[in-house]
């Protein structure tokens, strides 16, 4: 039969020449692919099916699956050495082909690992079913690390991820350092530290504690340290909602003094026949915190015992928070707050307030929750404001459409 050009040739006479050519027709296709990339996947397909293995691989239950060689050698760094291996001579005749022993797992586990190297590329993170996973993703795991298939490995390990249960996390977490797996590893132990109770009645964390006593050293420094983490986010949890409750204070105190809310208000707002209960203003948008001011200078401004010299503990509340006042405010010279000025300049002769380092640390935390208090507020206006802005250029289209 005459050598047909391979864009010219018809399908019936290419089906006559995958008979009667193979090893012409792989050259035929490969080329037919590089032309046309809508055939590729199916050309290399016949390619495959048409060239004659030359590699068994081995399994555990003594099964053969043939392989071709380039594909593994392709798919996979550590084969393409054990390929390339040079094959010692028995003397007799025997099988051309190369043998690669993939042994230590079950057989149907290398049949879905060959079967992921022979698929394409693009296709292999889609090539693994969800009961292949199940049944083989440890398995599958550990092949993709021993012959460095990464695409395998990082499919394996979100699927052995999500598979993970109290029962077998312990030999998950083995495998995962075995493997060099670290988010596997770090899901692992988050979930021993969730669960500890329950894992540390199964069978793997027994078996744990008599033969691999670092490991299990390492997870305890990991729960002790999580703990640790989470104490001390809950402390720090506490600690910002008090400097977020005192700069709310601070801003109360400045608007009673200044403008004047429900209960009290700025003495020079004030008639002369007229107490500080018949203030009459709205109430303010943090009404809950200013409430509980308002009744506390309330208080300060008719206790007894302040006037003997004692106080009460309200009054020290009080005192200490005008004393913050002070130390924040930043004009003190036209400053409304009581006692602002006095105890500027009290603080500034008195040196063991000065160096009272607590003290300067609150002052400066109380600062920086207020900055950021107002930096949100101002935000949230704005935000407001182009919302209302849209809101009303919306309408005024609708009004013209309609």
């Amino acid at each position: 039969m005459p050598e047909m050009h391979p864009f010219k040739t018809s399908h019936t006479k290419l089906t006559q020449t995958l008979c009667l050519k193979p090893r012409a027709v792989l050259v035929t296709m490969a080329i037919t692919a590089t032309q046309n990339d809508a055939i590729s996947f199916s050309a290399d397909k016949i390619s495959y099916d048409l060239v004659e293995t030359d590699v068994d691989i081995i399994t555990s239950g003594r099964r053969r699956i043939p392989a071709h060689s380039g594909v593994l050698a392709s798919a996979s760094p550590v084969l393409t050495n054990i390929i390339e291996k040079p094959r010692k001579s028995h003397g007799g005749r025997g099988s051309s082909k190369r043998v690669v022993k993939i042994l230590g797992v079950p057989c149907d586990a290398v049949s879905v690992f060959v079967r992921f190297l022979y698929s394409p590329s693009s296709c292999r993170p889609f090539s693994l079913t969800d009961k292949e996973m199940e049944n083989y993703g440890i398995h599958l795991l550990a092949l993709s690390h021993v012959y460095m298939v990464p695409q395998l490995k990082q499919r394996c390990t979100k699927g052995v991820g999500e598979r993970v249960t109290a029962e077998n996390v312990v030999d998950v977490l083995q495998l995962a350092r075995l493997c060099d797996a670290p988010g596997l590893c770090l899901k692992c132990m988050r979930l021993i530290h969730s669960k500890f109770k329950t894992v540390e009645q199964t069978e793997g964390w027994k078996f744990l504690q008599e033969h691999d006593p670092l490991l299990e050293l390492d997870i305890l420094q990991f729960i002790d340290e999580a703990e640790s983490r989470k104490k001390r986010r809950r402390r720090h949890r506490r600690e910002q909602n008090l400097y977020m409750q005192l700069s709310e204070a601070m801003e109360c105190i400045e608007h009673i003094c200044t403008e004047g809310c429900t209960l009290v208000g700025p003495s020079s707002n004030l008639d002369n026949k007229k107490s500080t209960s018949q203030v009459k203003t709205g109430p303010c948008s943090a009404f809950s915190t200013c409430y509980g001011l308002q009744l506390l200078i309330r208080h300060f401004a008719i206790c007894k015992k302040r006037v003997d010299g004692k106080g009460c503990l309200r009054c020290k509340r009080m005192i200490q928070l005008l004393r913050l006042h002070s130390s924040i405010c930043d004009q003190s010279e036209s400053c409304r707050v009581p006692l602002c000025r006095q105890f500027k300049n009290r603080g500034e002769m008195d040196n063991k307030m000065a160096e009272d380092t607590k003290w300067k640390v609150l002052v400066r935390r109380v600062a920086s929750a207020k900055a950021m208090s107002s930096l949100s507020q101002s935000k949230k206006q704005k935000c407001e404001v182009l919302f209302k802005e849209e809101a009303e250029f919306f309408i005024r289209i609708r009004k013209k459409l309609f």
